[in-house]
């Protein structure tokens, strides 16, 4: 039986903008992406630390080192840039998977910079 557990995620990171008219998705900076192990047109949650409103939506891969994390379409609307937002990732693991299993976790900084 395949359970879902975290996969990675992308802590605190903060919102460089929101483009209501744009066509769904976030635009990560591909510097994080591939930190976090989040493929390009795969789903996220997104939860805002500011408002606590938590969606899901898909990603499309931003400039590398960038700092960019642009909320696009109707999520545009349940963020401001500045929020501070966490964006987290699943993956099904059958049980032989989970020993030893840990999550990717990437902490950044106020401009996005992963911390070391």
């Amino acid at each position: 039986m395949l359970q879902e557990f975290l996969f990675s995620k992308i802590h605190r990171a903060t919102v460089t903008d929101a483009n209501l008219n744009y066509i769904g998705s976030i635009t990560l900076d591909e510097t994080l992406m591939n930190a976090a192990k989040i493929k390009e047109w795969q789903k996220v949650d997104i939860l805002d630390i500011n408002n606590g409103e938590r969606f899901q939506t898909y990603v499309i891969k931003g400039e590398p080192d960038s700092g960019c994390i642009c909320l696009n379409g109707a999520a545009a609307r349940k963020v401001q840039p500045g929020d501070k937002v966490i964006i987290v990732s699943y993956a099904n693991l059958n049980p032989d998977e989970l020993e030893g299993y840990k999550p990717t976790i990437v902490m950044v900084d106020e401009h996005n910079k992963i911390k070391l």
